[in-house]
């Protein structure tokens, strides 16, 4: 029986340290689909670094165009599942989903009363993404006490209505009272899901009972592929917090992690409905970011490069795709250049599609990845002024010391800019940032190629920063009002920029055409390893976990005189 007077979990204040695999459990329906349930629960748990477990309360025959059966088992049933996993394994977590009845959840409550876990998260399933009612009134009113138990809750909008006995919200303000007053009454935390709002920014806010707030923001995808989001949200945040997380870190993960799987859902091609996320997206992006593959094999470039057409087709990538050549958006002076520009054209692709750069577009990247991006880019700049110098020490041409010269104080003015405007002089811990292995393997190539090298060697080393950042530029959308970014991606369409890449290649150009064979075959391994450079210097932002170091900085939008200036 349901308890008249039921037992807290910890506050979130208070969250235990847990183990570094936290063991998480969920008690939830199936899908023979793998979108939601179970099958979401426990790739979540493992995307979001835990060892997941599975009590299952309903056998559902279902796909990702509805529900078309399902089995309950007995209740003794689901008893005899929660107690063999708690009298045999200590659990850091536990998420419950579709509990179904007044004598399942009756169930679950008897079984919390003895094993008590440190963290219980509830997504209340009550109401379907189609307004649909999943329980019978009595279970509703179960499913609404069984809540004031937990740790946290993470309704959707139609859910917090009826577990605050509120009308429907419609607007994330009203949302955020509702919840506000409930967490305030219960002592239990809420997450506050604005995916059901007609809004183009999709916020998650933890309301915690003594009225602090955590916001987490978001884009909205235009996909149909979002079956089972609410269930893979409140486990991902189970598992973080099983782990140790503060809410603040474990809502932040799970919220940039979903937003990654809901992206990239589409590209599964599971079903013909509703589709899942791809929970397994960034473990696969992190998996080939670890790879010991070398950048550029060693048929890519031939040892003597006689002519342009010898450097033959598009080469340079592991992403192993079939790549159409992007019109360059600085075009190269000479045959040299456009070939290097063809030979790198899968990076060139890979950048444009890289999971920063779409996120940095849209506005949807976070706040921790681009404080972070932000401090490495002044590191960066710093060792490539000192490139570029190198270049102008060692040009004979008086125009090329010139311009290799301005462009190393450029690179230089703009690493002040980013110190004084964007980064200040320190991070939030008042230590200097220090340099990724990312950045620092990229400035000691530049370094070691611009010092050690032929000349042509080292300027086809530091194009790639020109060309493909003018690229990115060029590519950019218009910008809307409100966008966090908007200042920093002005910067990519600078026209002094582009004027300085048309310089840059020219001196390439130059370079190549007086180089001999096997120097330029040298200077085309150089460009196109420096190519895969910039696809590694950004996407490392988003190797990195929320609190792993990186600097909280103030965006325009929270401090607008701050404009500086993109490499």
């Amino acid at each position: 029986m349901t308890s008249s007077c039921p037992t807290q979990f910890p506050p979130s204040s208070t969250l235990p340290a847990a183990a570094s695999v936290p063991r998480v459990l969920s008690i939830a329906g199936t899908d023979p689909t793998g979108g939601a349930g179970t099958a979401a629960d426990l790739k979540s748990i493992t995307a979001a670094g835990g060892y997941g477990m599975s009590v299952v309360t309903a056998l559902v025959a279902q796909n990702t165009h509805g529900v078309r059966d399902l089995h309950v088992p007995p209740a003794e049933f689901l008893a005899a599942q929660l107690r063999a996993v708690s009298d045999d394994v200590t659990l850091d977590a536990v998420k419950t989903g579709m509990l179904g009845t007044t004598e399942f959840i009756a169930t679950v409550v008897a079984w919390l009363d003895d094993v008590r876990p440190a963290i219980l998260v509830v997504d209340p399933v009550m109401i379907a993404t189609s307004g649909d009612r999943l329980l019978q009134p009595e279970a509703e009113q179960a499913m609404v006490a069984f809540c004031r138990r937990a740790t946290v809750v993470t309704p959707n909008i139609d859910e917090l209505a009826v577990l605050t006995g509120s009308p429907r919200a419609t607007t994330e303000d009203e949302a955020l009272e509702q919840a506000a007053r409930w967490s305030e009454e219960t002592g239990v935390a809420v997450v506050v899901k604005t995916g059901h709002l007609d809004t183009l920014t999709v916020t998650n806010t933890w309301l915690s009972p003594d009225g602090s707030r955590i916001a987490v923001p978001s884009t909205r995808v235009d996909t149909t592929s979002t079956h089972g989001t609410g269930c893979s949200l409140s486990s991902a945040l189970a598992t973080r917090l099983g782990r140790g997380d503060s809410p603040a870190d474990a809502l932040a993960w799970a919220t940039d992690w979903l937003h990654e799987s809901i992206t990239h859902g589409a590209a599964l091609r599971v079903g013909s409905g509703h589709g899942p996320v791809d929970h397994g997206h960034r473990a696969r992006r992190l998996q080939a970011a670890a790879s010991s593959a070398p950048w550029i094999m060693p048929d890519a470039v031939p040892h003597l490069l006689e002519t342009p057409a010898d450097l033959g087709a598009p080469q340079a990538g592991d992403h192993g795709r079939n790549v159409t050549v992007p019109a360059p958006a600085v075009a190269p002076p000479g045959p040299w250049t456009a070939a290097l520009w063809a030979a790198g054209a899968e990076i060139t692709a890979a950048i444009a599609d890289s999971d920063f750069v779409r996120a940095l577009v849209d506005g949807s990247l976070p706040q921790h990845a681009f404080a972070f991006y932000l401090a490495q880019d002044a590191l960066y700049l710093n060792g490539y002024a000192r490139a570029l110098a190198a270049l102008a020490a060692r040009s004979t041409d008086p125009d090329a010391q010139v311009y290799w010269s301005q462009a190393a104080t450029g690179a230089l003015t703009e690493e002040a800019e980013l110190h004084r405007g964007w980064l200040g002089s320190a991070d939030h811990t008042g230590a200097p940032p220090a340099p990724s292995p990312v950045t620092a393997a990229y400035t000691t190539f530049l370094l070691a190629t611009a010092l050690g090298e032929d000349r042509a060697v080292g300027v086809a080393a530091v194009l790639p920063c020109f060309w493909l950042y003018a690229q990115v530029g060029a590519a950019l959308p218009a910008v809307p009002a409100g966008h966090p970014y908007s200042a920093w991606l002005d910067t990519y369409r600078d026209p002094g920029f582009v004027t300085a890449t048309e310089q840059a290649l020219a001196q390439l150009e130059s370079e190549m055409a007086a180089a001999s064979p096997a120097v330029r075959a040298a200077a085309a391994r150089a460009f196109l390893t420096a190519c895969r450079h910039e696809l590694e210097f950004f996407d490392q932002a988003l190797r990195l976990e929320p609190g792993g170091g990186a600097a909280l900085l103030a965006t325009e939008t929270d401090r607008p005189e701050l404009a500086g200036s993109a490499r």
